[in-house]
């Protein structure tokens, strides 16, 4: 557990390593965070639930970073205004790399005694760690996409996408199915309990649709048309004015170019479409004549061999809600995800920048309709 301890840690510091105390202190709008809260938000988290908590003798860091790292458990008390992250110049990326080391040799050295009980908990811990070293890069990408420098996160430019061929439907599962994390192997909590699902006559396609097959969508009028879009969607449309996935710019000889963590290149027709948004996945699939698939399609369909690519979160038609039978944990850690089963939907898969270990058929990502700053994308289902 040291190891891996270590290991996740040292991983997040890695994700850093090439950005400016400037870089890691800006925020770029309301849903995103600085890196540096990130770092310090996930060592907030050692030290308050294990160290502070579990270790006699231990003393805080910083009697001030309890307000300014804690996230949102209530629990916990008073924190900062998480709109004003971005206005946190003090501490230094410097010092919240010094507060990281400090937890990290504490934890180390208090891990040699800590119950099973314990040892889950860190492994919670690392878990929530990853999740933030995925929203630490699509934060930064978002941050560096408002630039108009354009700047690069990373030096390497991806290779082009393979040609993914034709669209092909494969008919989904009948009948009742278990879904939900079962066995051995972390999972959060918002994975279970397993349960049975009834599934109607149904087929999926075999991959997520494509930048090519949405370029098709825009030319043929799929953001100018209401019938296409849910009435909350329509309104999000006109007000923010959106005619393109998220990153998605013209160059000036009119070709369409992304902006990435390699900054800006020409638009790949055959990659995986991302960072749209839930009214905008289910308008294509409207305009597709099809529609999205449910949570429990896609978990069955993926138990029982679904391709998938791993590029990109997938949305569904599902509303984020609790599996029959599901409690949250007692005390602060139980508000990790089941305070949060209201007004969001699932999104199954994984993306090209989430941690191996996130990337499992039973695992549940969730936003809010209109966000699309993640890697979202979707994959078309119909009815049979």
């Amino acid at each position: 557990m040291r190891d891996r301890f270590q290991e996740v840690r040292n991983h997040s510091v890695r994700l850093a390593g090439g950005l400016s105390d400037a870089d890691a202190t800006a925020q770029s709008m309301d849903d995103a965070s600085p890196t540096k809260w990130h770092l310090a938000h996930c060592s907030w988290f050692f030290e308050t639930f294990l160290l502070r908590d579990h270790v006699v003798g231990y003393r805080l860091f910083d009697q001030a970073y309890p307000y300014l790292f804690n996230s949102y458990y209530e629990a916990e008390g008073a924190r900062h205004a998480r709109p004003e992250r971005g206005l946190l110049t003090r501490p230094s990326l410097a010092e919240v790399m010094a507060y990281r080391s400090h937890v990290d040799g504490a934890m180390t050295e208090a891990m040699a005694g800590f119950s099973e009980e314990l040892l889950d908990l860190v492994e919670l811990g690392l878990h929530h760690e990853q999740q933030h070293q995925e929203l630490l890069l699509t934060d930064i990408l978002h941050l560096f996409s408002r630039n108009p420098l354009k700047p690069a996160y990373a030096d390497q430019t991806p290779a082009r996408a393979p040609d993914p061929g034709k669209l092909e439907w494969i008919e989904g599962r009948t009948g009742v199915h278990q879904i939900g994390h079962r066995g051995a192997g972390f999972a959060f909590d918002c994975e279970g309990p397993c349960h049975d699902v009834l599934l109607h006559p149904h087929a999926i396609a075999n991959r997520p649709v494509t930048n090519g097959e949405w370029l098709a969508f825009i030319e043929g009028g799929g953001y100018r048309e209401a019938r296409h879009w849910l009435s909350d969607g329509w309104a999000w449309v006109q007000r923010e004015q959106i005619d393109a996935p998220l990153y998605w710019n013209r160059s000036p000889d009119q070709r369409w170019t992304e902006f990435g963590l390699a900054g800006e290149l020409p638009l790949d027709p055959s990659a995986p479409v991302k960072h749209v948004s839930l009214y905008e996945a289910d308008a294509y699939a409207s305009w597709a004549g099809a529609r999205l698939p449910t949570e429990a399609e896609w978990e069955v369909a993926a138990n029982h061999g679904l391709p998938a690519t791993g590029s990109v979160w997938e949305w569904t038609s599902s509303a984020y809600l609790p599996y029959p039978g599901f409690k949250p944990a007692d005390g602060a850690v139980g508000e990790y995800n089941g305070k949060f089963m209201s007004g969001q939907s699932v999104l199954k898969g994984g993306s090209i920048v989430t941690p191996p270990g996130h990337i499992r058929s039973s695992y549940r990502n969730f936003f809010y309709p209109h966000q699309r700053w993640q890697y979202c994308g979707l994959r078309l289902a119909q009815d049979l």
